[in-house]
């Protein structure tokens, strides 16, 4: 049989002609917070791309930098701990580095967990590229009281080891410098790489005769062995296709014989780790208590941890308000309205639909959502630093007994939590939860996680409202969302997946200084995000909501939009909204930001006042409470529906449609009339 023609788990996509053939190729890869994209931020800067891997949801991370003259090429391989076909992130990851043999494998390891970040090292350095060990965040290895000789576990493995804290810039250059002498074959490559346990060897050399000369091109015959005794599944599919008949059923027997072969393979590695770290790695002395642990009894503790998330929470949009509120107000009064204003005087003597066009339209809507870039900065910078430090990690801990209480587990956090930026990554990444049941009941509860989008409205409306209350305010929102998750959760497990349960072990890294560089680029991709849709979706909606609230006289009140708006006001008066409020809602399907661009276009620029200023003194204490909580759980936009409908059915995207529109509109009523009694 011919190998080209064996159907691959992965297509190659990153040797690309632009590339040029003098660019030497870079694979980045080690398990999940080891501090990989720190590294990757800190040699590629701005010149990197981010897109998904071909028929994959996994995020593909690529960019360029120049080392002595010399460009590279440095892709970003998933975070994973192993590489058998497992997931999606492991298949990639070995599949990019046999089918494109990058010139040099860089494994990030964390030195202060090393044993159990040398595992995924003793499977790269069995595959066909060389393999250097940076060993990352020594100063938080020195921190628990680890120390490690990096010249005698280089010894030991026989490839280059490079000491560094990537946080600090420290040991960069020295990693380049090792880069380059191992790329172009001057370093004395000569790897140890761990044997299968003995009593196995003998198997092992049997399932290499079998497979001889069967195996497909670029795959090494002892790799694909090993992982046959591994029970590799997508290696074994491969082989059956390959293997005469015969071989086949010889193949069969002997791994039937041998069905206890992975703890074998598995004990040969960490036996391998043992002896490579006997004389590199010395222990704290028993009984020391590292920083880590100590701030774990808080932070991961049943009752307190949870208290510390709630205030972390509270404490990140009370900064938020702190810093970006008055720069918004700034914004608001002197670009916003001024230009505005600048604009209709330019055009005094043309059409007046024009001026009112840019005006109100464009700079009132669209215009209006810029104003509040600096509230998102500050936010995304804030929870840039949480993730980066380690305590998000630490949130999915203290969170996994509620995710069980519906029937979920922590790996279903993760997804969830992507919702906070933005709901459909959120939906997406529901892939990786293996349970087809927890998968749905996932996705289905996505669009209740406030995403930034939603925060932006609550951002821009609640210090108009509430004002110094503002960070209280924002805060019970996102905890109702939060808790109206968790509700829906139990009810949805409970009625149609009768209460099944799911079992989750959860990893939690060592805490380390965060990287002022990697924050930095974090930000800035997320506002230049904010930005382009502001300036595209956003702006397109703005000019088609002035347009129905001009059309066909020229009287907001008397205009298409008020016509729509007024058919479903008696909904909406349940809560204390007007038509106005209610068309905003409605716009958010497109998206979430177009309830500001819309009442920015309803309201209008031109009195001097600004949105947030008129929209207080127009609406109530309760209609405001109301309008944030059905915003906050309001029907996702469209894009979040599409992807629902994508990963399940019309059947359940309707449902869930249905189900968010009833709970958003009830708890509306209800915060609106209990308000409204407390308040008169």
């Amino acid at each position: 049989m011919d190998p080209q023609s064996t159907p691959s788990v992965y297509e190659s996509v990153v040797r690309s002609p632009e590339s040029g053939d003098r660019s030497l190729l870079l694979a980045l890869a080690g398990q999940p917070n080891v501090g990989k994209s720190t590294l990757f931020n800190l040699l590629t800067g701005l010149n990197q791309h981010v897109g998904n891997w071909p028929g994959k949801t996994v995020e593909r991370k690529e960019g360029t930098f120049t080392h002595n003259d010399t460009p590279y090429r440095l892709v970003d391989l998933p975070g994973t701990y192993s590489l058998t076909a497992n997931s999606a992130e492991e298949v990639i990851t070995r599949e990019f580095i046999i089918r494109e043999r990058p010139d040099v494998v860089v494994a990030l390891v964390d030195a202060a967990i090393l044993e159990r970040s040398l595992y995924l090292v003793a499977e790269l350095i069995s595959l066909p590229a060389p393999v250097i060990v940076a060993l990352n965040m020594m100063d938080v290895a020195e921190q628990e009281g680890i120390h490690i000789e990096p010249q005698v576990l280089e010894a030991a493995l026989g490839v280059p080891v490079v000491p560094m804290v990537a946080t600090r810039n420290r040991g960069v250059n020295e990693l380049l410098t090792t880069i380059d002498t191992v790329a172009r074959g001057e370093y004395d490559y000569h790897p140890t790489p761990p044997r299968i346990r003995q009593d196995h060897q003998d198997v092992l050399q049997d399932v290499e005769q079998l497979i001889e000369g069967c195996v497909p091109d670029p795959y090494p015959l002892d790799w694909v062995a090993l992982k046959l005794l591994e029970g590799d599944q997508k290696i074994t599919q491969m082989m059956e296709r390959c293997l005469p008949e015969e071989r086949q059923e010889a193949l069969h027997v002997l791994l039937r014989e041998h069905d206890d072969a992975l703890v074998a393979v598995a004990s040969g590695r960490y036996e391998w780790i043992g002896r490579m770290i006997r004389a590199a790695l010395t222990r704290p002395k028993t009984g020391r208590i590292g920083l880590t642990e100590r701030l774990d009894r808080w932070a991961t503790h049943p009752l307190w941890g949870l208290v510390i998330l709630a205030g972390i929470l509270g404490l990140a949009f009370w900064l938020t308000y702190a810093v970006g509120s008055p720069l918004q107000e700034l914004l608001d009064t002197y670009v916003v309205n001024n230009l505005a204003n600048v604009v209709r005087n330019a055009l005094v003597g043309g059409p007046s639909w024009l001026a009112n066009l840019l005006a109100d339209g464009v700079i009132g809507g669209a215009g209006a959502m810029l104003t509040f870039l600096p509230i998102l900065v500050v936010f995304f910078a804030v929870m840039a630093t949480l993730e980066d430090v380690g305590y998000l990690a630490r949130a999915a801990y203290v969170m996994d007994r509620f995710m069980h209480l519906m029937g979920l587990h922590g790996k279903s956090f993760l997804p969830l939590f992507l919702g906070f930026g933005c709901n459909v990554p959120a939906v997406l990444g529901a892939r990786v939860i293996e349970s087809k049941r927890a998968r749905l009941l996932t996705v289905l509860l996505a669009p209740l996680v406030p995403c930034t989008a939603r925060m932006t409205v609550i951002a821009f409306l609640a210090p108009a409202f509430f004002g110094s209350a503002a960070a209280f305010v924002s805060w019970g929102m996102i905890l109702l969302a939060l808790a109206v998750l968790a509700i829906s959760g139990v009810l949805i497990n409970r009625i149609f997946f009768r209460g099944e349960r799911a079992a989750f072990i959860m990893e939690l890294p060592l805490y380390h200084l965060p990287n002022r560089r990697t924050i930095a680029l974090r930000v800035w991709q997320r506002s230049v995000s904010f930005i382009r849709k502001a300036g595209t979706l956003i702006l397109a909606v703005s000019v088609v909501v002035w347009a129905l609230s001009t059309l066909p006289g020229g009287d907001i009140e008397t205009s298409y939009l008020a016509r729509i708006g007024r058919l479903l006001e008696p909904v909406g008066q349940l809560m204390g909204l007007d038509w106005r409020l209610t068309v905003a809602l409605l716009a958010s399907f497109i998206a979430k930001e177009n309830s500001i661009a819309t009442l920015g276009v309803l309201f209008g620029t031109s009195e001097g006042a600004g949105l947030a200023a008129t929209l207080a003194e127009t609406f109530s204490t309760p209609t405001a409470l109301a309008f944030l909580t059905v915003q906050m759980l309001f029907v996702p936009c469209v894009a979040t529906v599409a992807v629902i409908r994508q990963e399940t059915s019309w059947k359940w995207a309707l449902f869930d449609l249905a189900f968010l529109l009833g709970i958003s509109l009830t708890a509306g009523v209800i915060v609106y009339w209990i308000a409204h009694r407390l308040t008169f």
